[in-house]
């Protein structure tokens, strides 16, 4: 990587690293805690605010780093994460309705990408200049899928910051193997503030990242996916960040499905029921199926690096071949054991004193 990129990551890193403690601190100081129920995997109150912490690194790197002739985009990628990290917060603090983040606040986001020119081209270049509207949906689509897929994405320790490092990383390859500095600097960023909290948020978690902080890392990850282009391959641009975040869009995808034919709303019925709360109990226990997680992203990270430079033909297989795969995880995973929500308020009349586990 060019020197500026290291730059952002250490900027990022330090900043991260060094202000979760405080942060820490002043969440417990204050009571701003996330409290152990029937829902949740942590067994003691634990503090939230870390999103603070990972915004706060990102947005020093990519101030300090940003091209001049780039601003404008800079300036609409901090405007929308602190738009989400705010709401996040007040939906933590139960201040929100929950539905304002999805119908509200990630479209909102989105649009300030689109006004910066931050948008996707897939129908501009088939149908061009017909094609804007419909790329401006996909766009708004893309955003608040990819936000929210990470905001329910963090349900375990260490698993949505570590999925994000680990896909901020392959962004940041792509980028540098194909000429985007800017792209590659930013992705530079967010491995740097996701690794400097995980140092905090891995198992046994000290801090939680709170829905600011989830809802930050997915956009900033929806962001990433909409900048990367490949000029010289243009057909592998849209399957490179489906790739690159397969993991929690294999997350939501099982959840959305899992819940809904058992007649619950997928984003409004929280519970132990995800890929990773699956894989623990079928004796991977919590750690270990973060860690195949974490292999698993960098395994489809690996085929979207290179699925732009193989033909059309070995494209398809092997995108064919993914999502088979995908289908037979997902029938494979609904017969394991997990949590029925609808159950959820039985175990809910315990007393709060009594601690629940997995």
């Amino acid at each position: 990587m060019e020197p500026v990129n290291w730059i952002a990551f250490g900027i990022a890193l330090m900043a991260s690293l060094l202000l979760t403690w405080p942060v820490r601190q002043f969440a417990l100081y204050v009571g701003f805690v996330d409290h152990p129920d029937a829902r949740k995997v942590h067994l003691r109150p634990m503090p939230l605010l870390g999103g603070v912490a990972i915004y706060a690194g990102f947005v020093l790197a990519a101030i300090a780093t940003a091209e001049s002739s780039l601003h404008h985009e800079v300036l609409a990628i901090v405007s929308g994460a602190t738009l989400l990290v705010i709401t996040g917060i007040l939906d933590d603090g139960g201040f929100l309705h929950h539905q304002i983040k999805l119908f509200v606040s990630m479209p909102l986001a989105a649009s300030m990408l689109v006004v910066a020119g931050v948008h996707a081209h897939i129908f501009s270049q088939i149908l061009g200049r017909s094609g804007r509207v419909p790329d401006v949906l996909l766009t708004v689509l893309w955003v608040v899928g990819i936000t929210a897929a990470f905001s329910i994405l963090d349900h375990m320790d260490g698993l949505c910051a570590g999925i994000a490092a680990v896909a901020s990383a392959f962004f940041a390859v792509a980028a540098a193997l194909n000429g985007q500095a800017t792209v590659c600097t930013l992705a530079a960023a967010v491995l740097g503030a996701s690794l400097g909290f995980l140092r905090w948020n891995f198992a046994p978690a000290k801090i939680f990242m709170g829905d600011g902080g989830a809802m930050l890392l997915g956009f900033l990850m929806a962001t990433l996916g909409l900048k990367l282009r490949f000029a010289s391959h243009p057909a592998g641009d849209c399957f490179v960040p489906v790739l690159i975040l397969a993991v929690p869009i294999f997350d939501t995808t099982l959840i959305t499905i899992s819940r809904s034919r058992r007649g619950l709303l997928p984003f409004a019925s929280p519970g132990k029921d995800h890929t990773a709360h699956r894989l623990s109990n079928l004796g991977l226990g919590r750690k270990k199926a973060v860690l195949a997680l974490y292999a698993t992203a960098c395994l489809c990270g690996m085929a979207g690096i290179l699925i732009p430079y193989v033909s059309n033909a070995v494209k398809g297989l092997v995108l064919f071949v993914m999502f088979l795969g995908a289908a037979f995880a997902i029938l494979a995973l609904e017969r394991a054991p997990y949590e029925d929500q609808r159950d959820v308020f039985v175990s809910a009349s315990v007393p709060p004193s009594v601690p629940h586990s997995d």
